[in-house]
């Protein structure tokens, strides 16, 4: 009896994730209102060639919610991201645009989110550091308007359709934190000294033998 409780318990688990899997999965990025928040991403530093440094330049981020938007009724919170541009993503499959939104990853680096205020009708801005673990690449900025189920209907996002303009690009952090440095010298002169001991010890126990 117990062993047929279990059974019956662990199909209904495995009947409520699929069901919860299906659902997700009906999600799809072609359905959502696109143009509803109009957004723009201005780097801290501009001109030809610039490239942006993960860690050290700004991005001033200003969304708001478009005249034309018609899901507007449906919108809980915004939520900010970065995302990869189209060149940035060959030959990435981890980086792969895809139109179910539980398998896109294009863009997998959080910004900001807040809740929706339908009383606020101009435009929201913030300045936003470009975090230290942002990987080397080309990027724009989307945001999302999700419902009260965390369920994205509608978007906007910095640059066009196609992901060809108002583009920008960061350059990741590299080489290894001066406390790394430090820490690895420590070590390479423990290690010397420790082996420099033992040659000692070694050599006088040697004479002992000798001397008995």
């Amino acid at each position: 009896m117990a062993i047929h409780k279990i059974l019956f318990a662990s199909l209904l688990i495995c009947l409520l994730i699929q069901s919860i899997h299906a659902a997700t999965k009906e999600r799809l990025f072609s359905d959502l209102e696109k143009s509803a928040l109009e957004v723009t991403a201005t780097p801290s530093r501009v001109g030809e060639g610039v490239v942006l440094a993960a860690g050290v330049d700004k991005l001033s981020i200003t969304w708001k919610v478009s005249s034309t938007a018609t899901k507007e009724p449906e919108f809980n919170a915004i939520k900010v991201k970065l995302c990869y541009a189209p060149a940035s993503q060959v030959d990435r499959p981890w980086r792969k645009t895809e139109n179910e939104l539980f398998k896109d990853k294009s863009c997998p680096h959080k910004i900001s989110s807040w809740s929706y205020d339908p009383a606020m009708k101009t435009a929201q801005s913030f300045d936003y550091t470009l975090e230290r673990d942002i990987p080397t690449g080309t990027y724009f900025v989307r945001a999302y308007a999700v419902d009260a189920k965390d369920h994205e209907v509608a978007f906007g996002q910095s640059t066009n359709e196609d992901k060809t303009s108002n583009l920008f690009s960061v350059q990741a952090i590299s080489g290894r934190h001066k406390s790394l440095d430090i820490a690895s010298v420590c070590f390479s002169v423990f290690s010397v000294v420790a082996l420099l001991v033992f040659f000692v010890n070694e050599k006088r126990k040697a004479k002992i033998e000798q001397s008995k």
